[in-house]
């Protein structure tokens, strides 16, 4: 527990293992906050939903949604377990650290993305849910606070459901069957990232998350309403102003293949502040790990064939499990030379 961050110590100024380079840090231009995530009301006509749904996708590859099914109860009861986890004295937490990324429920910090030199400023909880059958997940979830198992239950059953409405909702709107993505590819173990980045001394030299792209089938992000997440966008950061109650969503690269790039898996990073903590939860829709997943007949002909590789997901993970940072920093991230250069 003494490597957490939030369970050490206020930093005074900020460990040199932080600290990028100045090249490896563009900042967002001034002009970047004339843009916006699209806002999608999921109460809205299906065919409008759709259509809005797709014409962000193809856009930004991030859209926030409100009027979205899952309860202000579910949201509000996550967000509140989650920072009553955090807050919990380190000896309520040190059984469940752990730096083994096969772990299914661990607490860790800065260990998902390779960035070489540097760490980055966040610590995780990692819970994994099965479906299902939710309340057959995994053991080893935190005994403490004592609901928080029933709360997370909860939260995912609603955010994945969620999830499944807008993937059906997309088939609809690519042409293709509405149960496409039904099955393996989306029935993997719901993943749950609660993201902790504690105030940090010198947010102007680190980040919380390096730019990256999510390598499952669909993001869902309650994203705290202190603002940290900015989206690559036309060579530039789009800071993203979360609304209340709403989710984020984004495409993982597993969208990108089977769409043969139609939609983009689009790169990410989350920037630190100096003066208040900030909690976050991502859901992330998975396939089965045995799963294979290549692009879809529909979107391929004899003048665009296939741009990736058909893999299993367990093998997609093992190759696509480092992020290239000098490249990824330059917003130059391409999947398909990723699998090129296998």
């Amino acid at each position: 527990m003494e490597k957490m961050l939030h369970a050490a110590p206020v930093h005074a100024t900020l460990p040199e293992c932080f600290i990028f380079p100045a090249d490896k840090l563009p900042q967002a231009k001034a002009t970047s906050g004339a843009v916006s995530l699209p806002i999608i009301d999921l109460s809205l006509g299906r065919d409008e939903v759709r259509r809005a749904i797709l014409d962000a996708g193809k856009e930004i590859g991030f859209f926030q949604v409100v009027n979205h099914g899952v309860s202000l109860e579910a949201m509000r009861d996550m967000e509140a377990v989650c920072q009553e986890f955090f807050a919990l004295p380190p000896e309520d937490k040190a059984g469940l650290y752990s730096e083994d990324a096969g772990k299914a429920t661990r607490i860790y910090s800065s260990t998902m993305f390779d960035t070489g030199a540097e760490k980055y400023w966040r610590d995780c909880l990692r819970l994994a849910c099965s479906f299902p059958d939710v309340g057959d997940s995994p053991s080893g979830w935190p005994d403490k606070p004592a609901r928080l198992r029933e709360v997370v239950e909860r939260f995912t059953v609603q955010t994945r459901g969620l999830g499944m409405q807008i993937l059906r909702l997309l088939c609809e709107g690519l042409g293709l069957r509405p149960d496409y993505l039904e099955g393996d590819i989306s029935g993997g173990d719901v993943v749950l990232h609660v993201n902790h980045y504690p105030p940090c001394p010198d947010p102007t030299a680190t980040l919380g998350l390096p730019p990256h792209c999510d390598r499952n089938l669909l993001t869902l992000l309650v994203p705290s309403m202190v603002r940290g997440l900015e989206v690559a966008y036309k060579g530039d950061w789009i800071k993203v102003d979360p609304v209340p109650g709403a989710f984020v969503v984004n495409f993982g690269c597993q969208l990108e293949v089977v769409t043969n790039g139609v939609l983009k898996s689009i790169e990410h990073r989350v920037m630190t502040n100096l003066g208040v903590a900030r909690t976050t939860v991502a859901t992330f829709i998975m396939p089965t790990t045995d799963c294979l997943i290549g692009p879809a007949a529909d979107f391929l002909n004899d003048d665009n064939p296939p741009a990736y590789r058909t893999l299993t997901f367990g093998e997609f993970k093992r190759i696509y499990s480092v992020v290239k940072l000098g490249s990824s920093l330059n917003l130059t991230t391409n999947l398909k030379d990723v699998q090129k250069e296998l």
